[in-house]
């Protein structure tokens, strides 16, 4: 597998960040990939270990959490292709899996890299990089398209609601398997959280566009500004197609209902993002306006929305960036209770967070800190919020009230679930393991059904749904 002695040969060296001073005058991608000889030595660090956990997908924590790849991507295989100069058949054996890959190489918080052998002892392979490597390359050569086109068509037919990560993998696979498919999408653009959700310098937004343009050139028809249940009656839909997905994402924001929460300056972070992101690709590459030069921006929340947030802020010029968080500061190394191959639990600087501290915010992050109120003025405009810190059964402590000044409030606390309106639509009261419904023809797929969760379970549930949507059909057939 690969060169036996490679993770002795080389050290692990990760696709490097440009500099903090350039990148925040724009929204270009983050990252310079390596050459392609570095990235031969990259793979070569795969070892050939005896049990690969990084393809795994070992759960745990009373399944709320996953060790390794829960798509069980055939890891160590296309390392050793890469490390062989044998790049279209990586290609073929990364996407044999995974359907949409150059998001997950971009985007994926890597917990097959943390599973690695390597990790045990020292630094995991940089499976991630690795990813993003074979896809890209695929495009450049034209492998791509080739590879999402059937062998011959049926007659079936399938809708899906929603183009985010499961929406686009379940269409790309059952595209492949011969099925006529159309998505829709109730926004102007298709990708979901891809294209809106993600800003532009972490997933650059022709990424996204790349493969929209590649899936309607293989077959599969894209409609947009149309939601179900307002533009297309529900049963209109399941009457005009064999089998409907809906793909819908945990789109309801955890919300903050605290006195002065209808203030002109509380947002939710998601709307900020998409503000932002049809603003930058409204104006291509250009350096954006300044529309935050002289104000004060608190991000409630953790996590890789509140990390996008921060990294926006600094952006747009804020003349103060900073980040509240309920939970306390994590550890600098795993604990006792977190041992290898379990993804660590442990305290990170995001690339937002690193941009605000050059920036000046050093104080940036407030941990065990909760908003009590937001103070505005006379006009309805927030002025401050009201903080205390709390203990660890998150009740506040006496004595620990602050004001912060504050010109704009971003609610980055997560998703709480799917709208729950498309499924009432559909009739749906029962959703299964297997992602069937009481209503056979309609199934369930990614975060609509698990909940907030990574682009890689999307990618996972729309893959699978999609081949057992072709069991089921297959079977129509032969009866």
């Amino acid at each position: 597998m690969a060169d036996p002695f490679g993770f002795m040969k080389y050290k692990r060296k990760d696709n490097p960040y440009r500099s903090v001073s350039e990148r925040v005058l724009d929204f270009k991608e983050l990252q310079i990939p390596l050459d392609v000889e570095e990235r031969k030595e990259q793979a070569a660090r795969c070892m050939g270990c005896g049990i690969p956990f990084c393809h795994e997908g070992d759960f745990y924590g009373g399944g709320r959490a996953v060790s390794g790849c829960p798509n069980d991507n055939l890891i160590p295989e296309w390392n050793d292709l890469v490390y062989r100069n044998e790049f279209k058949k990586a290609f073929e054996r990364l996407s044999r899996t995974n359907p949409i890959p150059e998001m997950t190489g971009r985007v994926c918080p890597a917990p097959c890299e943390k599973s690695c052998t390597e990790s045990l002892n020292g630094e995991g392979v940089t499976i991630h990089d690795n990813e993003r490597f074979i896809i890209d390359n695929a495009f450049e050569q034209g492998w791509v398209a080739d590879s999402g086109r059937p062998k011959e068509r049926t007659d079936f037919t399938i809708a899906i609601v929603g183009s985010g990560p499961a929406g686009l993998s379940a269409a790309w696979r059952l595209n492949q398997l011969g099925h006529n498919v159309t998505i829709y999408e109730r926004a102007d653009r298709f990708g979901g959280l891809l294209m809106y959700g993600i800003p532009n310098m972490k997933l650059d937004k022709d990424i996204v566009q790349r493969r929209i343009d590649v899936m309607k050139e293989v077959g599969i028809e894209f409609i947009a500004n149309t939601e179900i249940g307002r533009d297309i009656a529900y049963d209109t839909l399941t009457s005009s197609y064999d089998r409907v997905i809906i793909a819908t994402g945990a789109s309801v924001p955890r919300d903050l209902t605290i006195p002065g929460r209808e203030l002109s300056g509380v947002k939710l972070a998601v709307d900020f993002l998409t503000d932002i992101t049809k603003i930058v690709l409204s104006n291509g590459d250009k350096k954006m306006r300044q529309s935050l030069k002289g104000k004060h921006v608190v991000v409630i929340g953790g996590g890789d929305t509140g990390n996008d947030c921060i990294g926006t802020a600094v952006r747009l010029g804020a003349a103060s960036v900073t980040q509240l968080e309920i939970t306390p500061e994590l550890p600098g190394e795993r604990t006792a209770s977190n041992p290898w191959p379990e993804y660590p639990m442990v305290g990170r600087k995001g690339y937002g967070q690193e941009e605000a501290i050059a920036a000046g915010n050093i104080n940036l992050t407030r941990y065990a800190t909760s908003t009590t109120e937001f103070v505005g003025a006379e006009r309805g405009q927030l002025i401050a919020i009201n903080t205390v810190k709390v203990g660890p059964d998150f009740k506040p402590l006496a004595g620990t009230e602050e004001t912060l000044k504050a010109d704009l409030v971003l609610l980055a606390m997560g998703f709480t679930g799917a709208e729950q309106s498309v499924f009432q639509g559909f009739g749906i009261t029962q959703i299964f393991d297997d992602n069937t419904t009481n209503n056979e023809k309609v199934y369930v797929s990614g975060d609509a059904k698990r909940g907030p969760s990574l682009v890689i379970w999307g990618i996972r549930e729309g893959r699978k749904t999609a081949e057992k949507i072709d069991d089921t059909l297959r079977v129509l057939v032969t009866q």
